[in-house]
């Protein structure tokens, strides 16, 4: 079963690549909602794209901690489309789905491999938004499309460009990578904290 992608959101640290991909996304129709810095990268090159404190009705705040950590966007991500309560909630609390999530994390290895990284400074790139919406879109691949690599993005606009959405098959694996790429990430982080003096 393919998913029509109607609403993708795109949230990067690594924005290599995800103005092309949202170029691409918006040619074909799809509305792109996006956070502070990849909404601006965005926006500068002419595309279209809703702030994501315009969906959710709350500004970033924390120096940024909390942006996307709200009902508007994890229940537009976590709904199963074909339950008739989840559908009924989701018009009962102005909930828009969001078929396609595209998240690269906070860059933690590359900060604490800096010489003068301290563990604030690491601490400040653990990301916690980013693999909730990873997680809660790679739970709900039945109806949602994951990106975590730059990599598939040319493969994945193609495939929408051509279809208007991305298959079972493919959306499955991409959970698949999704996992494992929080998983590398909170080992990482693990590691990193239990060998930190401080």
């Amino acid at each position: 079963m393919d998913v029509k992608i109607k609403r993708a959101l795109i949230s990067v640290s690594n924005k290599l690549g995800a103005v092309d991909l949202a170029q691409a996304l918006h040619k074909v129709g799809v509305e792109i909602i996006s956070t502070g810095g990849t909404m601006k990268a965005i926006r500068a090159a002419g595309i279209p794209v809703t702030y994501v404190s315009d969906v959710t009705g709350f500004p970033e705040i924390m120096n940024g901690r909390v942006k996307t950590l709200n009902p508007k966007i994890h229940g537009g991500i976590l709904a199963v489309r074909d339950n008739p309560e989840h559908v009924q909630q989701m018009q009962e609390n102005g909930i828009v789905p969001i078929d396609m999530v595209v998240v690269n994390l906070y860059p933690f290895k590359s900060t604490i491999r800096k010489k003068d990284a301290t563990l604030a400074d690491a601490i400040e790139n653990i990301d916690i938004g980013g693999p909730a919406m990873i997680r809660a879109a790679a739970k709900n691949f039945k109806f949602v499309t994951v990106v975590t690599n730059p990599d598939t993005y040319e493969e994945i606009a193609k495939m929408i460009a051509e279809t208007g959405g991305v298959d079972y098959d493919t959306r499955k694996k991409l959970a698949a990578e999704a996992f494992a790429h929080t998983a590398d990430y909170d080992l990482m982080i693990a590691d990193y904290l239990s060998k930190v003096e401080g």
